[in-house]
């Protein structure tokens, strides 16, 4: 299971199938593919980061915002701030990572550091001057 985590982390795109493939081909371990398949899905809760099927496809039931940004020529600092999340994998979980950017310089203007994807720990960070 270590060594399948270790080889998840650098290939988070391979199925139980293909992992199962690599343990025998270049691993040299005798297991069943249906061993692999419950340990990746169930026991180690893994899954492929793939792009899924209609992923794409609204919901015509939620509202449709236009996007204000479409016609705008970003020419200053300040103009445009964005956001982004990100996770670091750590070896008990995740930690996330918040950035607030300027989009004209591309300028870090803030973030935050946490280990939960709570609202109100990120609200409450981003605020104090990490720069």
């Amino acid at each position: 299971m270590r060594e399948m985590d270790e080889h998840y982390l650098h290939h988070p795109f391979k199925v139980a199938r293909r992992m199962h493939i690599w343990l025998i081909r270049d691993r040299g371990y005798k297991v069943s593919r249906n061993r692999i398949e419950r340990l990746y899905y169930k026991v180690m809760g893994l899954r492929a980061v793939l792009p899924r099927k209609y992923t794409s496809r609204r919901c015509k039931d939620h509202r449709t915002y236009p996007y204000l940004l479409r016609n705008l020529t970003v020419d200053r600092p300040n103009q445009v701030w964005a956001t982004d999340i990100t996770y670091i994998p750590m070896q008990q979980g995740y930690l996330y990572l918040v950035a607030i950017i300027d989009l004209h310089s591309r300028y870090v203007l803030n973030w935050s550091v946490s280990n939960s994807m709570d609202a109100q720990v990120v609200q409450g960070n981003i605020g104090r001057g990490h720069r």
